[in-house]
């Protein structure tokens, strides 16, 4: 039995990606798109090499950076199933013809401009209907119930609390008359955020591959971040500025979008315009909405009480959903104050850059920072409040006000990951960390050495571990 790392290890965070093989048989466990910075993107290519079989594809969530190479593999001519929960499967869906729809426009402006210099055109990493092929390939699991997915593999997949949908995998390998459990966290999310459950920890494992996006430092309490995010929509109201939130389309644009309808509810804030730049986030929340009403045991019990007082839907009443692009660039139009939450969530791509080249340089601007920020990103330059930053080619200087908002992120911090492995600790598995910077990978294993007693491998990309 061995397991090769072939995304989100050796300090980056994206690209989550694991190779397990047997005598028997081989399962790939999340198939992920890097993101970042160019670095970064130049690490997407397919996971295993053109040769290697694959018998089965375990997601543990829909996020493109767990997700974004799954085309990569119909592309070789890959027909295994790929097994994740139905909320999964429907989230899946939607992020990777996203994707593959960034992918050709992409090559098709690039082309624009190869065929005036006579370069040879550019190809996109994946076509739509590649796409299509590997969504037809999903195969809806139940929580907590194992499934045999290969000769001598089963895997039962638990609740993660990250996203709708999101799971850890526990992964059962039998061989030559041995059983190894190994437990992979996927992305765990924080503890008492009132949209989803918290993550459920498992009891016993051999191995354990964890996550430590936030492994050297803790988010503040999500009660005490709906006060600032308050705080700061109340002044920039006030003064009559434009609030930008670059959003990730799931998850976090769902959470924001309820988040102020309660504020609206509770007269925490009077309505004013609020504009969903996102057609992901928007068709995102549909899937939402689907899922309150095919699913609610999903849902955290306090979101589902104050959706059966009265539907989100009548506290926003001033949100607009633009999708067309013409809707997009009417916003900057329009009076101030209004709050535009658009994609993507890293500010690498989307309809937010055009508002932070519009509105970066003026001081009335307030950009709110709601997650996670790869190495590289305009977003990571925002929050390190550098002078200047380049948007389309063209300096930006930045006066606006940044306001970075950890308590909103869908990762677990140190203390949550720490419970999450307390109670696998007892059972002494081996330690793997992944899904990390290297700062927050080391912190993360000394804690756990200290704590535990437990030696933590972090490894580099394309190593292999044997069990």
């Amino acid at each position: 039995m061995k397991i090769t790392v072939v995304g989100a290890a050796g300090g980056e965070v994206t690209g989550s990606a694991y190779y397990i093989q047997t005598d028997r048989a081989s399962v790939l466990l999340d198939c992920g798109m890097f993101q970042g910075g160019k670095k970064s993107e130049a690490l997407n290519k397919p996971p295993v090499g053109a040769r290697q079989k694959i018998d089965a594809v375990l997601v543990t969530h829909g996020h493109l950076d767990h997700t974004g190479r799954l085309p990569l593999l119909a592309q070789r001519g890959h027909t295994m199933p790929v097994y994740a929960t139905a909320a999964t499967i429907d989230m899946a869906a939607l992020i990777i013809r996203d994707s593959a729809r960034i992918q050709a426009g992409d090559a098709k402006r690039k082309n624009r401009k190869r065929a005036r210099t006579g370069e040879p055109p550019a190809q996109p990493l994946y076509t739509e209907q590649e796409a299509e092929d590997i969504i037809k390939r999903f195969r809806p699991v139940s929580y907590n119930k194992a499934v045999k997915v290969a000769t001598g593999i089963e895997a039962r997949f638990v609740e993660a609390g990250h996203m709708l949908g999101s799971t850890s995998i526990e992964v059962t390998i039998s061989e030559d008359g041995r059983q190894k459990r190994v437990v992979f966290s996927g992305d765990l999310g924080p503890r008492g955020v009132p949209m989803l459950h918290d993550f459920v920890p498992l009891r016993e494992a051999d191995m354990v591959f964890l996550e430590s996006t936030y492994g050297d430092r803790d988010h503040k309490p999500f009660e005490e971040t709906v006060e600032e995010f308050s705080a700061v929509v109340k002044d920039a109201v006030a003064r009559k500025g434009r609030i930008l939130i670059p959003t990730f389309a799931v998850g976090r644009a769902q959470l924001l979008t309820t988040l102020l309808g309660w504020m609206f509810r509770k007269n925490k804030l009077r309505p004013f315009p609020l504009f969903l730049d996102s057609p992901m986030a928007i068709e995102a929340t549909k899937i939402y909405y689907k899922h309150f009403q095919e699913t609610p045991e999903l849902f955290d019990e306090r979101l589902l009480k104050y959706i059966e007082q009265k539907p989100i839907r009548e506290d926003l009443k001033t949100l607009k959903p633009t999708v067309s692009a013409n809707e997009s660039a009417a916003i900057g139009k329009c009076t101030p104050p209004y709050l535009v939450m658009a994609g993507a969530g890293m500010c690498n791509a989307g309809r937010i850059l055009h508002h932070l080249k519009e509105n970066l340089a003026k001081s009335e601007t307030h950009v709110l920072i709601v997650g996670y920020q790869g190495r590289g990103s305009l977003g990571r330059r925002l929050v390190d409040k550098e002078e200047v930053v380049r948007i389309y080619g063209e300096e930006v200087p930045l006066k606006a006000q940044v306001h970075t908002m950890g308590g909103f992120s869908a990762h677990a911090g140190q203390k949550d990951l720490l419970a999450w492995f307390d109670a696998l600790a007892p059972s002494k598995p081996r330690v793997i960390l992944i899904h990390g910077e290297d700062g927050p990978r080391q912190t993360l294993a000394d804690l756990i050495q200290q704590r535990h007693g437990l030696k933590s491998t972090l490894p580099a990309m394309k190593d292999t571990i044997e069990l």
